[in-house]
């Protein structure tokens, strides 16, 4: 592992608002930062489609945490151009190792069926990607992280970009120095996602 993506210094760089990312040939993993930063509400702002509570309702996936946190990196890098290059897992692997990068996950019986890989520092969960293999795992996922993150007083859940599929759980943009400011106040806190 290269100095410059050693552990202390990348909890650094998240802790500044910056994140990793390769290029898309899964080469040049380097630091981005971005003038505008997605945030899903962890207030009432927070919603989801009504099937997608049938879904809950019906009980059909259990959750868990860091079940099978290498699983849940290789879901999330599996698409057909990715930014998690093979150095980034070995990076995540690393962080998970020493208590930083977590897998939120759910199941279907045996079978992973979605989750979410993010960073946890103080009161901010850093979303870094999410998946699915099962229809609505991901989904699942996200509103059961939501309720978790509030019985354990996170402040921040960082989503870093929007798409439609954000969108419709209540996802919102800030500019970056609304971002620094919320993360600095969510860095003192001292929350635990286990």
């Amino acid at each position: 592992m290269s100095s410059q993506f050693d552990i202390p210094s990348i909890i650094q760089g998240y802790a500044q608002g910056y994140f990793l990312m390769a290029d898309e040939a899964g080469d040049d993993l380097g630091w981005y930062s971005s003038r505008e930063r997605t945030l899903i509400p962890l207030d009432d702002r927070f919603h989801y489609p009504k099937s997608l509570q049938r879904v809950l309702n019906q009980q059909r996936f259990t959750v868990a945490i860091n079940r099978d946190f290498a699983s849940v990196v290789e879901g999330c890098a599996d698409r057909e151009t990715t930014w998690i290059s093979e150095e980034l897992k070995a990076l995540y692997r690393s962080l998970h190792e020493e208590g930083w990068a977590h897998s939120f996950e759910t199941w279907q019986g045996d079978e992973l069926a979605g989750g979410i890989l993010g960073i946890v520092i103080g009161g901010a969960f850093i979303g870094e990607s999410m998946f699915f293999r099962i229809p609505d795992g991901s989904k699942v996922a996200m509103v059961k992280l939501v309720n978790h993150l509030r019985d354990r007083q996170f402040t921040l859940f960082d989503a870093q970009m929007m798409n439609p599929h954000l969108e419709r759980f209540g996802a919102y943009a800030i500019d970056n120095r609304q971002y620094k400011d919320l993360l600095r106040q969510a860095l003192q806190q001292q929350c635990r996602l286990t």
